[in-house]
């Protein structure tokens, strides 16, 4: 159960090519259980990493990548839409669309590099853009060992810019009895820096 009511909430949920296709997948799932309404951007290489993680064979046609996931992880198929990643009139693509947030889970470190050098070669580097110039919220997990000193340097350019950087290092201090626990605690600290704090998250002290 969420803390409180998120069903007017919109945000952007984009998935690159970086291991740790379960997290994204739990994120929009928990998203779609909450009512949130998510514009989803999936690359190619994440459907190679669904394929090879997960055993999920997404079809290559972009708009029926929302409802075959809504299906796949019973949520309402009305709460989501997918879009090419060269559909340059869909709503991340711009900042009039008024979309305040943005999630990319995992991140890869082609893509974060992208971001942080303005490139906007597709439309999840386009919408991470947008977040950008429009002072949005953009969340970003990205999924690499070791890290370069490019990666590093990367991540701290766009942390000064106001990007929340939430690496895929789950914790162990609540003594997860499985890797759902442990996905769930790296989806929970996603959401909280999203502003959508869930019931059931499990907070230090508490």
């Amino acid at each position: 159960m969420m803390s409180h009511d998120m069903s007017n909430q919109r945000l952007i949920v984009a998935m690159t090519g970086a291991s740790g296709a379960a997290y994204g997948l739990r994120l929009i799932q928990r998203l779609g259980l909450a009512g949130v309404r998510q514009e989803l951007l999936i690359s190619e290489a994440a459907r190679v990493v669904l394929k090879q993680e997960v055993d999920i064979d997404l079809p290559e046609d972009a708009g029926a990548q929302a409802g075959f996931l809504a299906e796949h992880l019973g949520i309402d198929a009305s709460l989501i839409k997918s879009y090419a990643l060269k559909d340059w009139f869909s709503p991340a693509a711009s900042g009039s669309a008024g979309i305040g947030s943005m999630a990319i889970v995992p991140c890869s470190m082609g893509t974060l590099a992208r971001i942080a050098t303005g490139a906007s070669d597709n439309l999840i580097e386009r919408a991470a853009d947008v977040m950008l110039k429009e002072r949005g919220r953009l969340v970003l997990m990205p999924r690499e060992t070791p890290l370069s000193s490019i990666h590093l340097e990367h991540m701290l350019k766009l942390s000064n810019m106001g990007v929340h950087i939430i690496p895929a290092m789950p914790g162990f201090y609540h003594r997860p009895q499985g890797i759902d626990e442990l996905v769930d605690f790296m989806v929970d600290r996603v959401m909280s820096h999203l502003d959508l704090s869930p019931g059931d998250m499990r907070r230090w002290g508490a």
